[in-house]
Formats: C-alpha cells, structure tokens, sequence
C-alpha cells in the first residue's frame, strides 16, 4: 500500500480509546499509559480506559480526536471502526494496538508498542490514509440525519428471509432496479469485510472507488461493481413492509438506523479520513494471505 509522510507536528497529547472490555486486558493498558507518561506526553483517556487508571469519568472520543496529537486504539478491528466515525477533518495519527481478535486494520501487538510509540514520537512512521463514506438518510425532501462509516453501509431486513426491493442511481442516472437479500455499499478497505462474504471484489485501499454489492440477488446477472469513489450513491427502498418486516441501514457493523418504504440513502466519499500509523513497511498481500486466506490451497488427501 502506499503511504504518505505524517506531519512533523510535535506531539505532546496522546489520546487512549480502548475497547469496551479493556478491563479484560488491564496489564496492557497501564503499560501503554506508562510508557506514554515516561515520555512526558499528557494522557487523554475514554469513557473505558479512565476509570480504570485513574478513577475519572474520561472524556469523549470525539473531544479526543480533537484535541489529541496522537491518538492509541486499544483494541480489533471494531474499535477502529468506532473511532473513525468520531474522525473530523484534523488529521490526527492513529496508532492501533490489537487486543482484539482478527487485527486486519491494527499493525502493532502490545509487546511491541514501546518500539513503535518510540519510533513516532521520532517522526519515524507514515499515515495510512483510509477513506471513509459519508451516508445520509432522507424521508421525503427531508434530511434526517448524516452518518461517516469507514467500512460500509449495509441495507438488510434482519431476521426475515424475503427479498427486498431497491432502485440504485448514480449522479442522479437510474442504474437499475432489484430484488435481493439487501445491498452494501463499501468503500476499498470495507471490499475485505461484509462485501467480501457477499461476492465482492477485494479492492486495494489506496483506489479512489466505491463498491456495490447485491447480497443474494434474485437474478444471476446482477454482478457486483466498482465505480469512482466521486460519484454519489443514492438508494431507494421500494419495497413495502409492515409491523415486524423491519428494514434497515447499518453502519460498520456497528449502527443500525431503522428504514420505510421511500427513504432514500445517499452515499458519496467523506472529505474525512482516518490515518492509520505505519512503522513497519506494509505488504498489503501478506496481509490478505495471513489474515483472510488468500490465495490458500488445501493440502490435497
């Protein structure tokens, strides 16, 4: 993947997002908090981490990202998930530690960290720029609400296996008209998660692109496609449900916002970013073959 150079801001606030369940991982958050204070960097610390190390209540994760010079996630994939949709438009380093459980997006294991904090407050790293999608809801001509997801939005129906019916236009073009399970709509990073399972291309991080992904479609020629990431999106629920047929729209996993028959969702690149500090020189494809199996062969009987 390429990277870019960070800024050569001096860094004297370090921010600490954990997971919910860092209590679990304890040991590895105070060595991280000590290694941050033996550097002499003020320690902003969550909701999770704060009480834990120093009884306070601990302060938002967006005041985090807005006032910290480098922020440490401690966590999976799901806390960076999280975090990024409280991303403004500062740019910000983040640092990730997996505690968690697959670690595609986190570089660095807790044994490592004090090397790789070293190495950033050295200005000896790079930003991996990851881009996010910017996903508002109408009902009508009415804006209802904005959301920023760094993986996908996905529109599905939950427990209920029967087709929902959707109308897909690009810059205002009908594109076409269907019958599926539900659509994703991913940006390159999300191409390795939901979209991924579904059929979708893996699409590399540093392609300006959105992916749309039919899940289970009722006809075979409904394919998948990539299309440039300065396009805008917009969905429409043309199917009709009532009482417990719920819709609805889910953000990274992590969101679910509920639909009806003629919402709209519009879905464009975000001007945010996330930006994934790197110490190592990444290799994107040992990546897709360590994390998801790519590529594997089964060893024959």
């Amino acid at each position: 993947m390429t990277l870019i150079d960070p800024s050569k801001k001096k860094i004297k606030k370090v921010g600490i997002i954990a997971k919910s369940a860092i209590a679990e991982q304890l040991p590895v958050l105070k060595k991280v908090v000590k290694v941050i204070e033996k550097n002499k960097k003020t320690v902003l610390m969550d909701k999770y981490s704060a009480p834990l190390i120093s009884g306070e209540k601990g302060i938002s994760k967006e005041d985090i990202f807005k006032q910290a010079d480098l922020i440490v996630v401690l966590g999976g994939d799901g806390t960076i998930l999280k975090s990024a949709a409280c991303a403004g438009k500062k740019i910000v380093p983040v640092l990730s530690v997996n505690v968690g459980t697959l670690g595609f997006l986190s570089e660095v294991k807790p044994a490592d960290f004090e090397d790789a904090f070293n190495q950033v407050i050295k200005n000896k790293y790079k930003l991996d720029k990851r881009s996010m999608l910017r996903v508002t809801k109408y009902r009508g001509k009415t804006k209802l609400r904005t959301f920023l997801a760094m993986n996908d939005a996905v529109i599905n129906q939950g427990l209920f296996a029967r087709l929902i019916e959707l109308n897909i236009a690009i810059n205002e073009k009908k594109v076409v008209t269907f019958k599926a399970d539900g659509m994703i709509m991913a940006t390159p990073t999300g191409s390795t998660a939901h979209s991924l399972s579904a059929g979708g291309p893996i699409v590399h991080p540093d392609l300006d692109a959105l992916v749309l992904t039919p899940i289970c479609p009722s006809t075979l020629s409904l394919r998948p496609i990539v299309v440039p990431s300065n396009r805008q999106v917009k969905v429409t629920i043309v199917t009709k449900r009532r009482g417990e047929y719920n819709l609805g729209l889910t953000l990274d996993g992590q969101i679910t916002v509920p639909l009806e028959y003629g919402d709209q969702i519009n879905i464009r690149k975000s001007s945010r970013s996330l930006h994934l500090v790197r110490v190592k020189n990444g290799d994107y494809y040992k990546l897709l073959r360590d994390k998801l199996g790519w590529g594997y062969h089964a060893p024959s009987s």
